[in-house]
């Protein structure tokens, strides 16, 4: 079997969006812990479009061209990459007040439907994700890094990978590796593939370590901006939009998604909500030992108050005891909401996936007595 996943570094148009959005959740969630925030972002070449609604106290004080700013600067978009946040023209169409009168007693209660997945595997060096999805991620945050190591190389923010893994029984290799980076104009091609081999090198180490059975040998093919130079990029070479890349921020192609985009939507709304008590529930299967690999399929009603697990699957098709699982594990919106609502740095959350890392609140779960 050949698995296939890929990433994006945060100077893509895409995920520029979803760092936006996120970086306005958190600041309404700062204001207040049950602001309501529903937000769509969009870019095109200079120019940025924020709608949606934000209700939270005071807010319609927020700066959202200053935070707009903010997130293209610590994206890397200053001198001499295009556009720089003095440049933008920051459009808004925002309905922008206090929360309506007893609108915050129904914040747990969904406003809206929705199904969603949540996954795991039984591989705690990639915390519990799937091997491709892993190592596209790392790979992802390296390149982000080569930037800043390698001034010389003159890579600028924007950038995506792909890997494609080939399983044969409990071996694991890679088999295929493409990576576009954006760059000057006077970029050394050689200098940068060169690099890059030294990079995979030590990536493909380090997942030795974390996958068993693992080879790290360089793949065949490697390719660096095969579709030729990338010196136009960002929201220059394409226009961008929140919630595009799903399979970035959930567990890649082999796993089905579910749901709806994350970044934009506060932590009482079904779609985050519910993408984040599936892993948590898929996680907690696969940790207790109860299955080797879980796929966890809820849904919420509108009106409801917490999810209904519609299916808990193991490796072998199986279904576990959904009834048991769903008393082990408060499904309200409630519990997320409140326990996340004011999660910091939301906008790293968006550009770097919300599974990925261990120190995401939501992928800590204690099995020793705690609440899970």
């Amino acid at each position: 079997m050949i698995y296939a996943a890929e990433y994006v570094l945060p100077g893509h148009p895409d995920k520029l969006c979803d760092a936006i959005a996120d970086a306005l959740v958190e600041e309404a969630a700062r204001r207040e812990e049950q602001a309501l925030c529903g937000v769509e972002v969009a870019v095109h070449r200079c120019a940025v479009f924020v709608t949606g609604r934000i209700a939270c106290r005071d807010a319609e004080t927020i700066d959202v061209p200053h935070i707009v700013r903010e997130v293209y600067a610590s994206a890397g978009y200053d001198n001499p990459w295009h556009p720089q946040s003095e440049e933008l023209s920051i459009h808004t169409d925002l309905c922008l007040g206090a929360l309506n009168e007893g609108e915050a007693e129904f914040r747990s209660i969904a406003d809206d439907q929705s199904i969603v997945t949540g996954y795991a595997v039984d591989l705690p060096g990639t915390n519990y994700l799937p091997p491709e999805q892993w190592l596209a991620a790392r790979l992802a945050t390296q390149l982000r890094q080569l930037r800043t190591q390698r001034p010389d190389l003159q890579l600028g923010p924007d950038g995506k990978v792909l890997v494609l893994l080939e399983s044969e029984g409990d071996r694991w290799c890679l088999t295929g590796f493409s990576t576009s980076l954006h760059h000057a104009p006077d970029t050394n091609p050689i200098e940068l593939h060169r690099a890059i081999l030294n990079l995979l090198g030590r990536q493909l180490a380090e997942a030795e370590a974390a996958i068993p059975g693992f080879d790290p040998k360089l793949p065949e093919t490697v390719i660096v901006n095969g579709a030729g130079n990338f010196v136009v990029g960002g929201p220059e070479g394409d226009n961008g939009l929140s919630g595009k890349k799903l399979v970035v921020d959930a567990y890649g192609p082999r796993v089905a998604i579910g749901g709806g985009a994350l970044s934009g939507k506060d932590f009482f709304k079904a779609d985050r909500a519910g993408a984040i008590l599936a892993r948590r529930l898929a996680k907690a299967a696969v940790m207790t030992g109860a299955a080797l690999e879980c796929r966890a399929t809820l849904a919420f009603f509108p009106g409801a108050t917490a999810a209904k697990i519609v299916s808990l699957t193991n490796e072998r098709g199986e279904q576990l005891d959904a009834g048991r699982w769903g008393r082990l594990m408060n499904l309200s919106l409630q519990s997320v909401g409140c326990r996340y609502a004011r999660t910091p740095n939301l906008a790293e959350v968006a550009r770097w996936g919300h599974f990925t890392l261990l120190d995401r609140p939501w992928e800590r779960i204690s099995l020793n007595g705690a609440e899970i």
